[in-house]
């Protein structure tokens, strides 16, 4: 009878031995197995491709495989919700953005804590939001876009990808700013608000740059204004919102990337180190660029900046939410 206690008492002194170990001598055997990188959004979509360019440059650099996990649904507060929750042991990780570590705070009642229950580790890129309309509206600059909308009050459509995403802020946003009124109509993604958006069936929306682009170039909707100080890359001949007379106008589509609280320093740097040595490869840079993402310059890629910049983009956005009152399902 009294075995079975020694053996307890001796799993529990080895458990409180090794509980012991500073997070610093786990660190230095980081990574001995295959690490998650949990997407919350789906497969091919802008956020999947940039995480899953990332993953490759920092698989060779950690020595172990970086697996994507796409976990869809509730606008990515179920895939947030999963790395929260997660051990902070660096083996779980987040591609995030705007969404699920701004807007999502203000939208949703959520069960944790968007800055407090996760580690910021890097910036990762970022791409403009620009106004968009389908190609056989009368508006041809955005001036007029605004005039056609002040004289048709709440006739005009607003397509948005659900209640709180980048695209319904956004148009809440223009509209605030530039006192217009239209109706919004959700979708279920992206592709097919575009594509209605092409066949003429709705009006105008925020789009994301970078996966709206080629519908630009080809002629199949029309862009009038990029909401950023500086020209996109991607489209250098559209003007800016301050060149476009709605100045201040600004609104970028972001990504970073995150892991859960409590995560040793350890890891976080050996993590952000990676970020920072893909960034580095003319090769990764080139994928990214070609994707319409803007890349993090020097001080921009430190765990710091992102949770500063995370800070200003709550800051800006939560009172704009919460005075339209925006709440998710």
């Amino acid at each position: 009878m009294k075995r079975p206690r020694l053996k307890f008492l001796l799993l529990g002194a080895g458990a409180a031995a090794l509980s012991a170990v500073p997070w610093s001598a786990w660190a230095q055997a980081y990574p001995s197995r295959p690490i998650s990188m949990i997407v919350g959004a789906t497969a091919g979509g802008p956020t999947d491709i940039v995480a899953r360019i990332m993953a490759e440059p920092m698989r060779a650099s950690l020595g172990q495989p970086v697996i994507i996990e796409n976990i869809t649904g509730a606008g990515g507060t179920l895939a947030a919700g999963r790395v929260a929750r997660a051990a902070p042991d660096g083996y779980t990780l987040e591609v995030g953005n705007f969404n699920t570590h701004v807007a999502n705070g203000a939208v949703y009642a959520l069960q944790y804590d968007i800055v407090k229950d996760f580690e910021p580790i890097a910036l990762l890129s970022s791409s403009p939001m620009w106004i968009v309309t389908r190609k056989g509206l009368s508006a041809t600059n955005l001036q007029e876009l605004i005039a056609w909308l002040k004289a048709n009050p709440d006739k005009a459509s607003a397509a948005h990808v659900g209640v709180g995403t980048a695209a319904h802020l956004c148009g809440v946003y223009f509209q605030q700013n530039t006192g217009t009124r239209f109706q919004f109509v959700p979708y279920r993604g992206g592709a097919p608000a575009i594509q209605d958006l092409v066949g003429g069936q709705i009006d105008l929306m925020c789009a994301e740059a970078s996966a709206s682009a080629p519908y630009v170039r080809s002629g199949n909707i029309k862009a009038h204004a990029v909401m950023a100080k500086a020209r996109w890359s991607g489209a250098p001949d559209i003007p800016t919102v301050d060149e476009a007379g709605a100045a201040g106008l600004y609104y970028s589509f972001w990504l970073g990337l995150w892991a859960p609280k409590g995560t040793a320093k350890e890891i976080i740097g050996m993590v952000n180190a990676t970020v920072t040595q893909a960034f580095a490869d003319p090769a990764v840079r080139q994928r990214l660029i070609d994707l319409g993402q803007e890349i993090p310059q020097g001080d921009q890629q430190t765990p710091e900046m992102l949770r500063a910049f995370q800070k200003a983009e709550i800051e800006k956005w939560w009172p704009i939410i919460k005075a339209a009152g925006i709440k998710g399902d």
